[in-house]
């Protein structure tokens, strides 16, 4: 039974070539942090851009939830009136952060050095994932939290009311983690000080600067060290949210399988530490240029060209790209089967714990579909089939995970037989008009119960 309602059974067959442009949703990442951060600044902060999907409506609800006054202007505008660092009101109901595992934890950091108590839940995906990752540094400012078994939802913070600044060497690879310390030493005393080895998207930090705390990085032998200075009045700030590389990955890639095709992507943010999967698409010889690169509110932004690429091959991605990448491993995956030879990805061990273990979910559809997978707890490999000539044929399981439901349906507009998924309905919290977006390009797409 799907976390989001009814489930929503889709298809997808075989494609024309598909062309015209693809303008995708708002970043997602900076959607989440531009309310939160709103939240915590004194004054009306506004939104242009901004995410309509469903995680990023259940943290302005939230926010809401915390006092701030978050008001919905339509048409991906929004402002938001916030209440100052350390002002976060105590929520009367539990959250519910629905499927968003960034949500909820960088909401937990932005609460958790207020002497308030708050509950957080989600959805049947969401309540089987770690939140020990955060709610563990999380005590380190003197917040306590109380949880199921192996740390996880339904769970309740209770703020540290006397909060210490903490020096924090972030375990592996994990922006959610940095931004959920960040944002909790905000209200700590003194300098909070974050160390990751291996360096993760960092739109927190720069959007914390543009909000006017005290923030630097400094590159060291011990890694990155980002220490930010605690009890600053953030101000409020005009943002206008790029485009989401994450979302716009997908049209990208049909493009890239689909024969004939031509399709632009206009207003993609690159932030380098977002942009791996680009990268990887031209090493593998995929023809993909950057056009009218400009910068737009401190982020790097371009308009994607993608081209039908039938001579691509497998590559060995770097480990270190892991984390510039990690959600766009899984539509990797399918334009991997339709390069020749082996695509190796290492490092990826993240992916056993996003909405769903996505090296699994991706292994088990693929193989269904006629393609080679190989994997370990860390890598898996993709035995490529070249161009059109991956079988499909499959009903492919989503696991109330947007990112493979869409993976295997951009699969099915290349592939000889029709890829299902078994419910399509988690796509609405982070791409709610993939369904006509891709249609408008000329895909064929269906749901099966309409």
């Amino acid at each position: 039974m799907s976390g989001h309602g009814t489930p929503i059974p889709m298809t997808s067959t075989l494609s024309g070539p598909l062309s015209g442009r693809a303008e995708v949703p708002g970043d997602k990442s900076i959607s989440h942090r531009s309310l939160i951060l709103g939240a915590m600044a004194v004054g009306e902060t506004r939104i242009s851009g901004l995410l309509e999907g469903e995680d990023v409506i259940d943290t302005a609800k939230a926010m809401r939830a915390f006092g701030a006054e978050v008001t919905d202007h339509g048409g991906g505008e929004w402002s938001v009136y916030g209440v100052g660092v350390g002002g976060f009101a105590e929520p009367d109901q539990v959250i519910d952060c629905g499927n968003s595992g960034t949500g909820v934890r960088l909401i937990m950091g932005a609460m958790a050095t207020s002497p308030i108590s708050a509950t957080f839940t989600g959805d049947a995906s969401l309540n089987k994932r770690p939140m020990a990752r955060v709610t563990d540094p999380l005590a380190l400012f003197g917040t306590r939290s109380v949880g199921r078994s192996g740390g996880r939802l339904p769970m309740t913070i209770v703020g540290a009311a006397d909060p210490v600044p903490v020096r924090y060497v972030v375990p592996v690879p994990s922006a959610q983690v940095k931004s959920a310390v960040l944002l909790a030493g905000l209200n700590a005393p003194g300098k909070t000080v974050v160390i990751e080895k291996e360096a993760t998207r960092d739109h927190t930090e720069r959007m914390l600067r543009g909000f006017g705390a005290e923030l630097t990085v400094e590159e060291t032998e011990e890694g990155r060290v980002i220490t930010l200075t605690g009890r600053p009045e953030l101000k409020p700030q005009t943002i206008a949210v790029p485009r989401d590389p994450s979302s716009a990955a997908f049209p990208v890639c049909a493009a890239l399988i689909v024969p004939g095709s031509d399709v632009l992507v206009p207003g993609i943010g690159l932030n380098p530490t977002r942009s791996g999967l680009f990268t990887t698409l031209r090493e593998m010889g995929a023809d993909l240029t950057y056009e009218n690169e400009r910068e737009e509110g401190g982020e790097p932004v371009a308009d994607l060209r993608a081209r039908y690429s039938p001579d691509m091959k497998g590559i060995e991605v770097p480990p270190e790209r892991a984390a510039s990448m990690i959600d766009e491993y899984p539509i990797l995956s399918v334009v991997a089967a339709n390069a020749t030879g082996t695509t190796m990805m290492t490092g990826v061990k993240e992916l056993r714990v996003k909405e769903s273990d996505r090296i699994d979910a991706m292994a088990v559809g693929l193989r269904a579909c006629g393609v080679e997978v190989d994997e370990g707890d860390d890598w898996w490999s993709v035995e490529g089939v070249g161009a059109g000539n991956v079988a499909g044929g499959a009903t492919c399981a989503s696991h109330l995970d947007h990112r493979i439901a869409m993976s295997f349906l951009v699969m099915g507009m290349a592939a000889q037989k029709p890829v299902s998924v078994d419910d399509g309905s988690p796509i609405a919290t982070s791409f709610p008009v993939f369904e006509p977006l891709m249609a408008s390009l000329g895909a064929s797409l269906r749901r099966d119960n309409a």
